[in-house]
């Protein structure tokens, strides 16, 4: 297995090796981008080894460990995002794209490189510099906005504007539906934070919180779904079924709660969360000039995907 990177239609680079999937954007001058790309690619090559050594470690959780066992920085970085959430069960691997994604990021902090963003599966890092922004489109089905994407159609149900004047600079989503496994029963929440990797730890936990006791949800222990899960035996959820609009606002309503939280101590700075056909936006109650736009009436949710706006 080796790492590849190809050039996609619309001048964006794809680097992919093993679980790790980049699509990475930079605006600026031809020779300071084909430099950070290049510089990128290197440090890229290095980064599933260097967390594969370290794997039995970033799997173990945080509850039992008081000080950081971890040697590489981009699982240093992990573990530094998931210990505020300690006091339930978490694992480094809860922020490992965003890490993974705010690692390459750094590359791009270089005269001539206006912005960029390295976006890790919907976790995405971004460098702005001084005026410059980003619209980032969110939509709210995942697996519709699949079929849209492939169809050449795919239109975001919502925006979040980044602009270099604000501290943001990682949004990450979560939810049952994604590509992790989630305790909650939300379709996503969306996060942004300071950093991928705080963003990333923060998504995990603000989704594991959306949630309520119905029996007609399904949940398997995690090992059973993924042998291999860092997870074990937790119960994930695998399936969730219609539910009444007041059970949905009810989960909604923890999960709100929980970011409510999160953003008092300074760890995320925005969030919407949506499940089921009904959002609850943080920023709309806590920020007058929040970044997120709805495009249509619709849930905010799903992954988060660079417009280049």
């Amino acid at each position: 297995m080796t790492s590849q990177r190809a050039c996609l239609p619309d001048g964006r680079l794809h680097f992919s090796h093993g679980p790790i999937d980049l699509v990475i954007h930079a605006d600026g001058p031809a020779n300071a981008v084909g430099s950070a790309h290049e510089l990128a690619w290197q440090r890229f090559n290095s980064v599933l080894a260097e967390l594969v050594d370290e794997l039995e470690m970033i799997r173990r959780p945080l509850d039992a460990i008081s000080t950081c066992p971890v040697q590489g920085v981009i699982a240093r970085r992990m573990w530094s995002a998931c210990y505020p959430f300690r006091d339930s069960y978490i694992t480094p691997m809860a922020a490992v794209a965003g890490s993974v994604a705010q690692e390459i990021i750094g590359f791009y902090h270089r005269p001539g490189i206006v912005r960029a963003a390295v976006n890790n599966g919907g976790d995405i890092a971004l460098h702005l510099s001084a005026g410059a922004s980003y619209r980032i489109g969110v939509c709210t089905e995942i697996y519709a906005a699949t079929d849209a994407a492939q169809r050449g159609s795919l239109r975001p149900d919502g925006q979040l504007h980044i602009g270099a004047d604000t501290p943001v600079r990682g949004v990450a989503t979560s939810g049952w539906r994604g590509r992790s496994f989630s305790l909650g029963i939300a379709d996503s929440c969306t996060v942004l934070a300071d950093t991928a990797a705080q963003a990333d730890a923060a998504a995990t936990v603000i989704a594991n919180a959306v949630n309520v006791n119905d029996l007609r949800i399904k949940r398997l222990p995690a090992c059973m779904v993924k042998d291999d899960s860092d997870l074990g035996d937790l119960l994930v959820t695998v399936d969730v079924p219609a539910l009444e609009s007041e059970l949905v606002l009810h989960a909604l309503h923890l999960g709100l709660e929980q970011a409510h939280r999160l953003q008092r101590e300074g760890l995320i700075r925005d969030a919407v969360l949506a499940c089921q056909g009904q959002v609850m936006h943080l920023g709309a109650e806590m920020v007058p000039d929040s970044p997120f736009l709805p495009v249509r009436n619709a849930a905010m949710a799903g992954a988060a995907r660079s417009t280049g706006g």
